[in-house]
């Protein structure tokens, strides 16, 4: 089986996690819709089966609009990937009401107005599978980091309801929760390790290497795969699962 004549919508997928799902899924026939804030980084990855849209997961109104949009272009979303989110620790004794606000807002709404806009037309549809991009931070508390611990636990919450919701239909919902994945955010997060802990960035990165228990980042095209694992025959029976990447038990 091909995914010839499926229509999919990746949000976050310019860069990392995203851009290697969207991928992974034109590969194999897809039309994926990617979406993010930038026009700019979409248009740079567009083609060969992949679509630009800029969209804001935390503006419902852009949500609505952009969704009803890319079903119109290319037939109903009968993948979907709620990958957009914001990875970033802050002490909670320094976290603003803004910081929260938007952290939830993104990982959590997010994924919610994404999911809720494209069940409308997978709905009328004989198949899809919605995947959430969740985290290990979705299954234990990670220090340093409660607000992004938070929307990642709610995340899975929100997975694991609608599975039940659509259970015996012929959709299933599913999260992926990673370690630390070799990402632009990884980037960003050992500057800002290093700027907080008074380190280097060679030791910052180290921090993020060694919370893996097999002691590396992941590739992004690992996640890309077990993508790919839910969307094809075999896995119909696959269904509110939380499926941790990180090199072994956590």
């Amino acid at each position: 089986m091909t995914l010839q004549g499926k229509h999919a919508l990746v949000t976050g997928g310019g860069t990392g996690i995203g851009l290697a799902i969207a991928q992974a899924l034109a590969a194999e026939g897809a039309q994926v819709t990617i979406t993010g804030r930038r026009q700019e980084v979409l248009d740079a990855v567009a083609g060969d089966g992949i679509f630009g849209m800029a969209m804001d997961v935390r503006d419902e109104v852009d949500v609505i609009a952009k969704i009803a949009t890319a079903v119109e272009a290319r037939g109903p979303v009968q993948i979907c990937v709620a990958n957009a989110g914001v990875a970033e620790g802050r002490a909670v004794h320094k976290t603003s009401m803004e910081f929260w606000r938007n952290m939830m807002a993104t990982n959590l709404d997010g994924a919610f107005l994404t999911i809720r806009e494209c069940l409308h037309s997978m709905r009328q549809t004989d198949w899809g599978r919605v995947i959430t991009m969740a985290s290990i931070a979705g299954v234990k508390g990670l220090p340093g980091a409660a607000c992004y611990t938070a929307s990642k636990h709610g995340l899975i919450g929100l997975t694991r309801a609608l599975s039940e919701d659509y259970m015996g239909k012929p959709m299933t919902f599913n999260a992926i929760c990673p370690a630390y994945v070799d990402t632009p955010i990884v980037e960003r997060n050992t500057d800002n390790i290093a700027k907080r802990a008074g380190i280097s960035e060679d030791d910052a990165r180290a921090v993020m290497v060694n919370a893996n228990r097999h002691k590396r980042l992941i590739a992004p095209e690992e996640i890309a795969a077990t993508v790919m694992w839910l969307v094809r025959p075999g896995s119909e029976s696959v269904n509110g699962q939380v499926i941790e990447i990180a090199g072994g038990q956590m």
